[in-house]
């Protein structure tokens, strides 16, 4: 209890001068939160189909009740909160990307394992396959403000559900260096999954290091524990590799219909999460996770594009940074079907809002549309640039000797312009978020190639043009090759053997 009021008390005082800009929750409320969420853990608990996390959760002091019921006491709940990492980097492969999840530094990135594509030459949607797995990670690698690549589509050309995690990871790593994240379909996948991982790092205490992969599990509202993500969790704690255990309360069906409810729903079972991670291994690293939905009650669909989402996102960002907890969260969804102003209004609200709560991971934040059921390869494109803009408005206006340029407006005094000034030459390219999309050109001037849209889809034939698998040498990739023959979508000749550390 006592480390747990001592990091309380930390961040309460780091953020009087480190305060998100948003913050939907006052200050009492988030205290009440998270006095409910112990509450709920001890009282009502956990119901637990994972005989994997069953056994940790009570060997660490859980208690066990009816029902596969699993109660945790407060003590156990704090406990873990204390002991889990408050700071995860989420590494990339060439060290100039990594992402570090901690107070309330933030990053973007993709998401959602949408099941369509809006195919970018029919522009008809279409299942998604291997090829838009490799497509996106190319286009990931190649935009600036797309901060890691949570593999976003599922590859329907992969029978074997054993094959599918191994063939979305290997196609992931091939093609871009910066951190991959993605869900895990089968327990044999993600073992696989992490042995090839280590093959690329070198061995496994270089993956452990510096872990350029992770992995969400989760916990199904209301408050389960299922057997697949339990075990799988329970393994990737043991393994010391970075997971995610988020939770996805949807109001009114899930949770209470309240954003107050869903928002307590939300910490309550992702706390439960961490203590699941802590009590297999202290110290493992965790990650709380929020993917805060809502359900038009009229038709019972699952919306991605409500305001609303983005408030219980920003939410428990605030509750996360109170716990000193690294988050992974949600923003930039839509339920538009096409690209347009439903998409780019839904997505820019979502992304900025979140983002200015602080929340450290955003995943979906880039070419989801529809409900997060199809990726859009030109909205990708699009949100990058809106990212560009968000990072810019987190950035804020530094003010100092230098910014203010008093000495230089008494300087030059009144009527004078500072356009030939070495202060504007200094400053002009990082002051000001200079867009490659957006069209700023005289109406006489535009042409319809240059539109935003236009310039976008122009970037994706680009990108389609470039050769394939560039992020892991020749020696490396056939070799990996040779020990996982389910891959598929690749050329098999001239497999060698690697040197060590070919990859990296």
């Amino acid at each position: 209890m006592a480390v747990v009021e001592n990091r309380v008390k930390h961040s309460e005082r780091r953020d009087m001068t480190n305060r998100s800009l948003y913050q939907p929750l006052p200050d009492a409320a988030v205290r009440r939160v998270a006095e409910a969420a112990f509450e709920v853990l001890a009282k009502s608990g956990i119901k637990v189909f994972s005989e994997a996390a069953r056994e940790a959760l009570l060997a660490a002091g859980a208690e066990a009740a009816e029902d596969r019921i699993i109660r945790l006491p407060r003590g156990l709940v704090e406990d873990a909160i204390a002991s889990n990492p408050s700071s995860i980097t989420l590494y990339s492969r060439d060290d100039a990307r990594d992402a570090v999840l901690e107070r309330n530094r933030v990053h973007y990135g993709t998401g959602g394992t949408a099941i369509y594509v809006l195919d970018p030459q029919t522009g008809e949607r279409r299942p998604s396959t291997t090829e838009d797995v490799i497509l996106n990670a190319m286009l990931v690698d190649r935009l600036e403000y797309v901060d890691v690549f949570t593999i976003n589509v599922f590859p329907h050309d992969i029978e074997d559900k054993d094959d599918i995690d191994v063939n979305r990871f290997f196609h992931a790593l091939a093609n871009t260096r910066k951190h991959v994240m993605g869900g895990i379909y089968s327990f044999s996948g993600c073992q696989k999954v992490v042995r090839m991982a280590e093959m690329i790092a070198g061995g496994p205490e270089a993956l452990r290091e510096r872990p350029f992969v992770s992995f969400i599990t989760l916990l199904i509202s209301p408050f389960k524990v299922d057997k697949h993500y339990g075990d799988m969790t329970c393994y990737l704690a043991r393994e010391g590799l970075p997971v995610v255990v988020p939770t996805e309360p949807i109001c009114g069906t899930t949770s209470p219909i309240t954003l107050a409810g869903n928002v307590l729903t939300h910490v309550a079972e992702t706390l439960a999460g961490i203590t699941l991670v802590q009590a297999v291994r202290r110290g493992a690293p965790g990650i709380c996770g929020s993917v805060g939905s809502i359900t038009d009650l009229r038709t019972m669909n699952h919306l991605g594009g409500p305001i609303e989402r983005a408030m219980i996102n920003a939410a428990v960002a605030q509750m996360a940074q109170y716990f000193e907890l690294p988050l992974y969260s949600t923003g930039g969804t839509t339920d538009a079907k096409a690209v347009g102003p439903q998409a780019t209004y839904e997505s820019a609200m979502s992304s900025l809002l979140v983002g200015m709560a602080g929340a450290n991971y955003i995943h979906d934040a880039a070419g989801l549309m529809e409900s997060d059921l199809t990726v859009s390869y030109e909205k990708l494109v699009l949100d990058n640039e809106i990212l560009g803009m968000c990072h810019r408005v987190l950035r804020g206006i530094t003010a100092d000797d230098d910014t203010l340029a008093l000495d230089l407006i008494l300087e030059k005094g009144p009527g004078r312009d500072y356009l030939a000034e070495e202060h504007t030459i200094r400053h002009m390219r990082r002051e000001f978020f200079v867009p490659t999309l957006a069209n700023r050109d005289p109406r006489e001037r535009t042409t319809p190639d240059g539109t935003a849209v236009a310039r976008a889809a122009a970037f994706v034939r680009e990108v389609q043009e470039a050769p394939l698998g560039q992020c892991l040498t020749p020696k490396l990739r056939d070799w990996i090759l040779r020990q996982f023959p389910e891959i598929v979508g690749v050329d098999r000749h001239n497999e060698q053997e690697p040197v060590a550390n070919a990859g990296t």
